[in-house]
């Protein structure tokens, strides 16, 4: 019998690579997409190599595949190649996102594009293009989407993310209602202070981020959603609301 397979976007490091980890640790095989190989790695650090090694160490198979969420005719063939190699999608998460830093209406229109492109529109061609498959997983397939505290503090100072934050959780509430009974659809929205690579990199270098939390969190909060049932759908759920519940561990210190 074939093991269920995760989707994870964004997978090279911080949140999504966390994703990863614990995916495998969960019992997945894990495709893990995101931009940044070993081949051409980014100017951060982590690659999708680097992921599925760790996705192997823990006993599981990895596809590391380079992945740009804006392009959809390689999702669409990352849709084929999942179907060829794997034989199934279980779960999608669509963990991959930009925030541009500093006032929009001071930048050039091509930032507000790419937020829109990569936060917006690249989820929606994955669960566009992957929804048979997750339609046709044993209990129906998951999707879980990736948002922020942002979405609701027009002050953050990053008009793109806040608004397409806004957008994606209201696109996982629609398409929860489209999918109902076939693919249970919903969002995690990080309304606590995690630290990743990606955002450390937009942040002054003043500024303090000893109060940050370790991604493991976010974990916590996925094998949560995963455990539910289909008809456990259309819910943006708050990470400080999960911690309330029992859903999420205690404050965690940045292990990095």
């Amino acid at each position: 019998m074939s093991h269920p397979v995760a989707v994870v976007t964004g997978a090279s490091r911080g949140i999504g690579r966390q994703f990863c980890v614990d995916l495998a640790s969960a019992g997945y095989d894990v495709v893990c997409a995101a931009r940044s190989s070993a081949a051409s790695p980014g100017a951060l650090p982590g690659t999708i190599d680097d992921t599925a090694r760790a996705v192997e160490a823990r006993g599981r198979r990895a596809l590391p595949v380079t992945l740009d969420v804006r392009d959809e005719d390689a999702i669409e063939a990352l849709a084929r190649r999942i179907e060829s190699e794997l034989g199934r999608c279980d779960v999608l998460v669509n963990n991959a996102a930009v925030a541009p830093p500093g006032p929009a209406l001071d930048a050039a229109t091509k930032r507000w594009r790419l937020a829109v492109d990569v936060n917006l529109n690249g989820p929606f061609y994955l669960v566009y293009h992957l929804r048979r498959l997750l339609e046709a997983a044993e209990g129906g397939g998951r999707v879980v989407n990736i948002s922020s505290g942002a979405a609701e503090t027009p002050g953050f100072g990053r008009v793109s993310y806040t608004t397409t934050k806004r957008g994606l959780e209201a696109m996982t509430q629609a398409l929860a209602h489209d999918l109902r009974g076939k693919v249970a659809v919903n969002c995690i929205q990080l309304d606590l202070a995690v630290w990743t690579e990606g955002f450390d990199a937009t942040l002054p270098d003043s500024f303090d981020t000893s109060g940050f939390e370790d991604p493991v969190i976010m974990s916590d909060a996925l094998l949560y959603i995963l455990k539910h049932d289909l008809e456990f759908t259309g819910r943006v759920l708050k990470t400080t609301e999960m911690r309330a519940q029992g859903a999420i561990r205690p404050v965690t210190s940045i292990s990095r």
